[in-house]
């Protein structure tokens, strides 16, 4: 008979981690809720749903396989499955590793589950907590440096391999012409898959996978196929390709169906083995061991509250476009957000340069575009979006986690992508109908924002070329007209 009953959270699927790390077949029974807010609380993209869905029945199933007693329970909300799993093996303890959003961790400790510590990132939030107290300034290369020295990755003593810390400066090529990228790895989709897709209605893609070996087989792809050209191109968007030279873990990493020690591991070895160059493998371990560890300390760090923050006052209701991509005919924003609305999914320039972009230079309420970069996207946890939309995405923090805002006009789009060849819309026009809607937008964004950022070094050269234009007047018009005709879905 059990002694113990484990909690695993939808986003806990490691056998390895967690409360599982000391689990015995003999005293303890493994409890899966999936809860009806968890299903249909909000306007969750069908693949994401799936894929959570899918991801932990699989995850379930092989612990059974292991000999453990497990309940995959559906009920109306955590605490009420918690309460079905006692009333079948006796008023026992709970325990489970400490929850991913302050949510669910405000509302099981109140039920009274005990906690064990949360090792599914390489950084302790009681150790992040301590190195963002001691700064003046919350800057993520210094946090991301100290990373790779604590734990040993691409150093040849204190002194990072090859004489520097990262290659941003290689790495950002735009999309080449000519070029055969590889297609994506698909998935097969067996019986649980087929069970979950009837339950939902919804026919998936064959993105991603929802098992472990699926997802070390995607890992495996990335390091053999895609990481030798990864960090040249990881910053460049074309329509030839939906997912360019891009891991596609972040998925697998959030739920736990790989960890972090991996997924480096895996890239470090092909540096050494010199199959990959240290241009690409530094570029991939930054995104896992420092930004990825970083956002999730400053989740914790940042408190609860942090996700209201509105620096900007940015109340313009989300745009018509962002539920349907044939509402605009900017090229870069249908194409990205018809993607989205296949798989779940862009990388991050699309979802930072185009979508974040947008929003941000439209003065978008912040709390309503975190909401729907929650709930449109696979691998959107509570901890990866607040930070992220609310401090990177729309400096809706005043600069807490970012001294400059990420607003661009066509230009960096034209640059960087091959969207604007296709596009009706002019990227050096601010004025006129023909206009590119991102370039009248960014000017109009500094214009109303410059007394905020007259004090800021790093928006001297914007605002001096705001200072220069001989055009003020006909481009708040024209701003206007752009930014009503977004309201109603007519650009």
């Amino acid at each position: 008979m059990p002694t113990r009953i484990l909690y695993i959270p939808h986003d806990h699927l490691d056998a390895r981690k967690g409360v599982l790390r000391d689990a015995n077949p003999d005293t303890d029974a493994i409890v899966l809720v999936e809860s009806r807010r968890m299903t249909s609380g909000r306007n969750w993209h069908p693949e994401r749903l799936f894929f959570m869905l899918s991801a932990a029945r699989h995850f379930a199933k092989s612990l059974e396989a292991k000999g453990f007693t497990v309940r995959y329970l559906q009920a109306a909300n955590t605490v009420e499955g918690l309460e079905a799993a006692r009333a079948e093996f006796g008023d026992l303890p709970i325990f489970a590793a400490q929850a991913s959003s302050f949510r669910q961790l405000a509302e099981l400790t109140e039920f009274g589950v005990n906690w064990v510590k949360n090792d599914f990132f390489l950084t302790d939030r009681e150790d992040f907590a301590r190195w963002a107290g001691a700064q003046k300034t919350y800057v993520m290369e210094n946090f991301y440096r100290q990373q790779r020295k604590r734990l040993g990755l691409l150093m040849q003593g204190d002194q990072p391999v090859g004489g520097r810390w990262n290659y941003d400066a290689d790495n950002r090529l735009p999309p080449p012409k000519n070029y055969s990228w590889p297609k994506p790895l698909e998935h097969e989709r067996d019986e649980i898959d087929k069970q979950v897709a009837a339950q939902l209605d919804y026919e998936p893609t064959s993105t991603w996978s929802t098992t472990r070996e699926g997802a070390l087989k995607q890992l495996n792809y990335f390091v053999t196929t895609h990481l030798p050209a990864f960090g040249p191109y990881e910053d460049a968007v074309t329509d030839e390709s939906w997912s360019l030279h891009h891991s596609l873990l972040s998925p697998y990493l959030n739920v736990g169906l790989i960890s972090a020690e991996e997924a480096v591991a895996a890239a470090v070895q092909a540096f050494e083995l010199g199959d990959a160059p240290i241009e690409s493998v530094e570029a991939f371990v930054r995104q896992v061991i420092g930004w990825r560890e970083y956002i999730n300390g400053m989740y914790w760090f940042l408190g609860e509250n942090y996700r209201e923050a509105n620096a900007l006052g940015a109340n313009r209701d989300l745009l018509p476009l962002f539920n349907d991509s044939s509402l605009t005919e900017m090229n870069c924003v249908s194409s990205t957000i018809k993607d989205v609305e296949t798989r779940a999914w862009v990388h991050h320039i699309p979802r930072l340069m185009i979508l974040s972009n947008l929003a941000l230079i439209t003065g978008t309420n912040p709390q309503q575009f975190l909401d729907w970069m929650r709930e449109r996207f696979i691998d959107a946890s509570d901890w990866v979006m607040v930070p992220n939309v609310i401090g990177m995405a729309t400096h809706a923090d005043g600069g807490t986690l970012m001294t400059k805002p990420y607003a661009a006009g066509g230009a960096y789009i034209k640059r960087m992508t091959n969207y604007c060849k296709g596009c009706r819309f002019n990227p050096s026009e601010r004025v006129g109908d023909d206009a590119c809607p991102f370039t009248t937008l960014y000017c109009d964004f500094l214009d109303r924002h410059r007394e905020t950022f007259r004090k800021n070094h790093r928006m001297f050269q914007q605002l001096s070329g705001l200072n220069r234009l001989k055009d003020r007047d006909d481009l708040k018009v024209r701003a206007a007209q752009v930014l009503r005709e977004l309201e109603l879905g007519q650009l």
